[in-house]
């Protein structure tokens, strides 16, 4: 019998760890080459994780609601012969224990190696994410010590850290604690430092007639990702009005010889998407990130479309290259991506790397909406409902009045880099690229 070792799997590049959601399998069962042992989940999408042999399961390493690092050992699978790949036991390195070939979530050599559970000074244990997240952010380990913890026994959390983190940026940043840093405050004053606030959540009356629901665990990290995008980003956003008569009309003479040519219905959604990318080569630094003191602006065009998923919630499946891909190409890439997002079925790497959310509020009918900006990204854009509407025409014989499909569209961008005169720019050209539209297009 040869023993191999199941680990947890790499499911993008941000991340180092992953919460086991449902062991699929127990102790004992048989399992097959590909077939999934557990569900697990990350701040980024939940995803099954194939057996790497066939053989029978003989231990469980961690349970259900465990976060467990990346490339950590999480099950035992005993099959007959030797382990795939390797010819090696259980007491060859997990290293060893199976090929990337034959695991197709292991990554390849060279990638992140397993995370290390760590602990301060004094015992108390802070998981990889957190780590990462205070040497990024430059926090101190004096520090970190300091933060209290809301998990299991006052365990610092993600959420625990990006609160402290938030409430640091609204302070003008962290106290130096250094000797140096002590000896240059004594010979020079610095200006005042703003007081930190503490923002606490106002109690809430649940008696009466109420009905208490506990948030899910997706419903839970959006808010928390919506929550620290408010306090990193200052907000701003714009609107424009936009007249697509001649975009209605063409996709209305078009979309069943559309539909028959290339197998795909053609919504509103992917010429936005195709406007958007254009504007984004007019105006890169709303494709840009902000890292401290430094602007990284995206030479890719990796578009997201916020997709309402059935429980309620949102996910954001990413088109790349978005500016490289014709129109048909756009519609396979959003109806196939749309589709997989409601039936819980996108790939780690599809929620990935955009550099640039798209939101359609028109699809509730709503006719415009300040939508929050996607973090890192630096802005958002935001297309209202069509809506017939009388506007004004200017003609050869004089302004006239006519019924006209008439929208709006809202840009909310991040005033650090980007300026009422970028983001209102480009804003602005997305208009014109979809008031130019030819109705005359060939498809």
């Amino acid at each position: 019998m040869a023993r191999v070792e199941l680990v947890m799997p790499k499911m993008g590049e941000s991340i180092i760890e992953a919460t086991i959601l449902k062991w699929r399998k127990q102790p004992g069962d048989r399992v097959e080459l590909d077939e999934p042992v557990l569900d697990i989940a990350t701040d980024k999408v939940d995803s099954e994780v194939p057996s790497p042999v066939a053989g029978t399961l003989v231990e469980i390493l961690f349970q259900e609601n465990d976060v467990v690092a990346i490339n950590k050992a999480i099950a035992i699978i005993e099959t007959e012969g030797q382990a795939a790949g390797s010819g090696q036991t259980a007491t060859s390195s997990p290293q060893s224990a199976a090929s990337p070939e034959q695991v197709p979530y292991v990554p390849a050599a060279g990638g992140l190696q397993p995370a290390q559970t760590v602990t301060s000074s004094e015992g108390r244990f802070y998981s990889p994410l957190v780590r990462t997240i205070a040497k990024e952010e430059g926090i101190s380990q004096a520090e970190l010590d300091g933060i209290p913890g809301s998990g299991q026994d006052g365990r610092v959390s993600k959420k625990d850290i990006l609160a402290y983190v938030a409430q640091r940026q609204a302070s003008g940043g962290s106290q130096q604690t250094s000797a140096a840093n002590t000896e240059q405050k004594a010979v020079s004053s610095p200006p005042p430092q703003a007081v930190p606030v503490t923002i606490t959540a106002p109690a809430i009356s649940v008696s009466g007639n109420v009905e208490i629901v506990e948030m899910d665990r997706m419903r839970k990290l959006i808010g928390d990702h919506m929550v620290m995008s408010k306090h990193v980003s200052p907000h701003v956003t714009s609107f424009v009005e936009v007249d697509v008569t001649n975009l209605v009309n063409w996709r209305t003479r078009i979309k069943d010889q559309f539909k028959k040519q290339y197998g795909e219905n053609i919504t509103f959604t992917p010429i936005f998407v195709e406007a958007v990318a254009r504007a984004i080569r007019d105006f890169p630094m709303v494709n840009s990130s902000v890292d401290g003191t430094r602007i990284i602006i995206r030479k890719d065009v990796n578009i997201g479309m916020a997709a309402a998923l059935p429980s309620g919630n949102l996910i954001v499946p990413v088109i790349k290259n978005a500016d490289l891909l014709n129109l048909a190409g756009l519609a396979k890439s959003v109806n196939d991506l749309a589709g997989r997002a409601r039936q819980n079925q996108l790939k780690p790497d599809e929620v990935q790397g955009g550099t640039f959310t798209l939101t359609n509020v028109g699809t509730f009918g709503n006719v415009m909406g300040t939508p929050i900006i996607n973090q890192p990204q630096v802005a958002i854009m935001a297309t209202g409902a069509i809506r017939k509407k009388p506007a004004v025409l200017e003609t050869e014989y004089g302004d006239v009045i006519a019924i006209r499909q008439m929208m709006f569209l809202s840009l909310s961008y991040d005033h650090r880099i980007v300026d009422g005169m970028i983001g209102g720019s480009f804003l602005r050209r997305v208009g014109d690229y979809l008031e130019q539209f030819d109705p005359n297009r060939s498809i």
